[in-house]
């Protein structure tokens, strides 16, 4: 909401400074988010007459103008002048020699083609004023000549921007500031009067309720012999442009007008293109209207619509239609004020693309006590401004929305805010903010007004006494309790500690949004098992974040792609946050699951760019290892598996203790083709909870003796997975045997085709005595004979070592 100072102080004048109003307006909840004068610093500048104008004698574009500055000598000045609409008979402003311009300029006697130019005649553009530089800002007729341009055009006038919250629509109107403002400093308010004007002709509409629910009052006017070609006046036009809406014609300018005054917005009808009675009914199916912005709609059956008997006129609280708008040829109107509920009114613009002012208003609620209000106000400044013959207003009713009485209790104030008020104090804050209210012993029985919507709890009292107490006056007591520490089990592993060690494993921690693109969950989503259907939002606040994510690799692969735009070549992301996946049985919002995912990414080189070892970029084994670093002490199970997101060939699932936790692997070459990645990055995505869980220790008595060892290669087939050879080892091993662990795999020259040979060294070792060759030997045979009947291997290398 944006307005003048100068207007609000024309409704309430309050004895504190421009600065104060901000900072009292911010702190009683209607936040000032922007400041500014309505022109730049200048000055020098007067109101000056053009009285004549001659062509430039060496320029054709170039006028010479005598021009009367009002300094009381009665002589003329001679100015060089290159503006189109120079003219004798205008008022417009004149910089004088010594002036200052905005951007720095300053103006002096200077000869221009040999013509000497005793100050310059300014536009607006060069005022700071607006970017209109087509000529000469022209003034009124009767501008006073001599006087300074900015005490005339007050352009010392701030303009505030408030940053109003959705459920303070009663401050989307000057009134309702000025309501607000006499509230805070006790200061009496003129409202703007609007006295029913007087009826001189018979023409009306009859008006028909069809949506009573969705339009419950509706006022309407019919004014016969309009000019709609009359100029808006300059204060009326001043006072639109400073509230960023643009002059358009008297009629328009005056609808807008009232809008901002009062709050209430308005349409004019051109009474000639309607026919029959007046209608606020819901659409049909199929039907269609074209608005006043060039937009065609195909309307659903919830769009409430203004018709008359033949075609739809406008949508309801909206905007109006082409065919039935006033114009410049407009000589009957029909004067439309409504109150549209917020339900029937709500999300209707942005479901086809676009914004105004009333729906802004309507969707969040127009006190519906002002309608007639609006109207008769509307009505008066039309006779005035455009002349005209009023008809009678009509109106139809429904039920209104219900205000019921809400009971204060002093004690509760007390409770909630910290601070006894008294009883006097309570009333003087409800009359100052114009709260009806009656007493029922100590109690207040407070009846809302009809312009605030916003109240309708016992808390919502005690917020607007807090307001008007003043936030700064009521004392900050810091808080009194007993601390107990809580209980930290070592069973599990507080997220701190996680987020410790991956980042002191150099990866950096990222936030991303929870809503995501579309594509994402289509190219990185297990969209054939977990999530077959991502959940789209109702309502997205963008069109690339209209679904909840269901894993976090979209995100941090976008990440990666942002910081190879700003030639980061070295990449370790990780990341910890909700996924969402629908479930029947999912809680805890039921027909969802939102568990807690750690994602974590690495992109580039495997070292930094070193002497010491050659440039490598990072694998499936370089993340492998940071996940086991991270899960131990537990020993993760890593099976081939397919997913979506991963490498055909260098992605698995990853198992503790039979249960899935997660996966990991390349990035799919498709995938980093489309999202321009030059390398495949890393990356393992794992359930937080799974991550989370320890294991207390548990002694075990460390041999002293020494190990003995023994090396065994052999030859098995290329399709046999590892995991499965080391799973039955480890079932089958004898009591002596402490590790067995995979050093070496070959292919090649030796090893017939199909064939792969994996050589294994095998510890042995016991707390009590040392190892004789022929228990080692015995241990090794026993693994042996395993593999043989098992698998069917053959023996390639057997050596050993103590």
């Amino acid at each position: 909401m944006k307005f003048s100072e100068s207007w609000l102080r024309s409704l309430v004048n309050p004895t504190v400074t421009g600065g104060d109003l901000s900072h009292l307006l911010t702190m009683a909840g209607l936040e000032v988010e922007a400041e500014e004068t309505v022109a730049p610093a200048f000055d020098g500048v007067v109101v000056a007459e053009v009285l004549a104008v001659t062509r430039h004698p060496d320029a054709d574009r170039l006028n010479v103008c005598r021009v009367d500055i009002g300094d009381g000598d009665g002589s003329a000045r001679q100015i060089v002048c290159g503006a189109p609409n120079a003219a004798a008979g205008l008022k417009v402003p004149c910089a004088l020699p010594g002036a200052r311009l905005p951007g720095g300029v300053k103006i002096k006697i200077a000869k221009v083609r040999g013509v000497e130019s005793l100050g310059m005649l300014c536009s607006a553009r060069e005022l700071g004023i607006s970017d209109d530089a087509a000529g000469l800002l022209t003034l009124p007729p009767d501008a006073p000549v001599g006087q300074n341009i900015r005490d005339y055009l007050d352009l010392d006038d701030r303009l505030l921007t408030l940053k109003l919250t959705p459920n303070r629509a009663d401050c989307l109107s000057l009134t309702g500031i000025a309501r607000e403002v006499s509230a805070l400093t006790d200061t009496p308010a003129s409202y703007p009067s609007a006295t029913p004007v007087p009826v001189s002709t018979d023409a009306r509409r009859q008006i028909i309720l069809d949506a009573p629910e969705a339009c419950p009052l509706y006022c309407g006017r019919v004014i016969t012999g309009v000019d709609a070609r009359a100029p808006t006046p300059d204060w009326m036009k001043r006072r639109l442009e400073r509230s960023d809406i643009r002059s358009i014609s008297a009629l328009v300018d005056i609808t807008n007008y009232v809008m901002l005054e009062l709050g209430q917005p308005l349409h004019a009808f051109d009474n000639r293109q309607l026919e029959g009675a007046i209608h606020a009914r819901l659409a049909r199916a199929g039907e269609q209207i074209l608005l006043l912005n060039g937009q065609t709609l195909e309307l659903d059956g919830d769009v409430l619509l203004i018709t008359d008997d033949r075609r739809p006129l406008a949508v309801a609280g909206v905007m109006g239609g082409e065919n039935s708008g006033i114009g410049l040829d407009t000589t009957e109107m029909f004067l439309e004020s409504a109150f549209f509920t917020p339900k029937a009114v709500a999300g209707r613009a942005r479901r086809y693309g676009f914004a105004s002012d009333a729906s802004y208003r309507f969707e969040r609620g127009v006190d519906f006590g002002a309608s007639r209000q609006a109207l008769e106000r509307a009505s008066q400044l039309i006779l005035e401004i455009c002349g005209g013959q009023a008809g009678p207003l009509c109106e139809a009713q429904a039920a209104l929305p219900a205000r019921p009485p809400i009971r204060l209790r002093p004690p509760r104030v007390a409770k909630v805010l910290g601070i006894a008020l008294s009883a006097s104090r309570i009333a003087g804050l409800f009359s100052r903010l114009g709260l009806a209210f009656s007493r029922d012993g100590d109690d207040f029985i407070v009846t809302p007004p009809t312009y605030r919507f916003d109240i309708e709890i016992e808390e919502d009292l005690i917020e607007e006494i807090a307001r008007l107490h003043g936030y700064d006056e009521i004392p900050a007591q810091p808080p009194q309790a007993r601390l107990a520490m809580l209980p930290q089990t070592e069973e599990a592993r507080p997220l701190f500690r996680v987020r410790q060690i991956l980042a002191d494993r150099g990866f950096q921690e990222v936030i991303n949004f929870a809503f995501v693109d579309a594509a994402w969950e289509s190219d990185f989503g297990d969209d054939f098992g977990s999530n077959p259907a991502p959940i789209r939002l109702a309502n997205p606040i963008a069109s690339q974040m209209s679904v909840m994510r269901s894993t976090l690799i979209g995100g941090l692969v976008a990440n990666v792609s942002a910081n190879l735009k700003r030639k980061q070549s070295q990449i370790r992301l990780f990341e910890t946050g909700r996924c969402f996946f629908r479930d029947p049985a999912g809680q805890p919002v039921k027909g969802f699951q939102q568990p807690w995912k750690l994602a974590a990414l690495t992109y580039g080189g495997a070292l930094p760019e070193q002497w010491g070892a050659p440039t490598r970029a990072v694998d499936f084994y370089d993340i492998k290892g940071e996940l086991e670093l991270l899960l131990a002490p537990f020993a993760a199970r890593f099976e081939k598996t397919a997913h979506p997101a991963l490498h055909p060939g260098r992605g698995a699932r990853i198992l503790i203790d039979q249960r899935e936790i997660g996966f990991l692997g390349e990035l799919h070459p498709q995938w980093a083709q489309k999202y321009e990645l030059p390398l495949a990055p890393a990356l393992f995505e794992i359930d937080l909870d799974a991550l989370r869980q320890a294991r207390l220790p548990r002694y075990a008595e460390v041999s002293r003796l020494p190990a003995a060892y023994r090396d065994l290669a052999i030859v098995v087939d290329r399709e046999l997975a590892l995991q499965t050879l080391l799973d039955g080892l480890a079932s089958n091993r004898p009591a002596i045997v402490q590790d067995i662990q995979l050093f070496d795999l070959y292919t090649g020259k030796g090893i017939e085709q199909g064939k792969k040979s994996l050589a294994f060294r095998i510890v042995m070792q016991d707390t009590q005595r040392t190892l004789q060759d022929t228990e080692v030997d015995a241990a090794v045979q026993q693994l042996i004979e395993y593999l043989r009947q098992t698998f069917a291997v053959q023996l390639r290398v057997q050596q050993g070592s103590t």
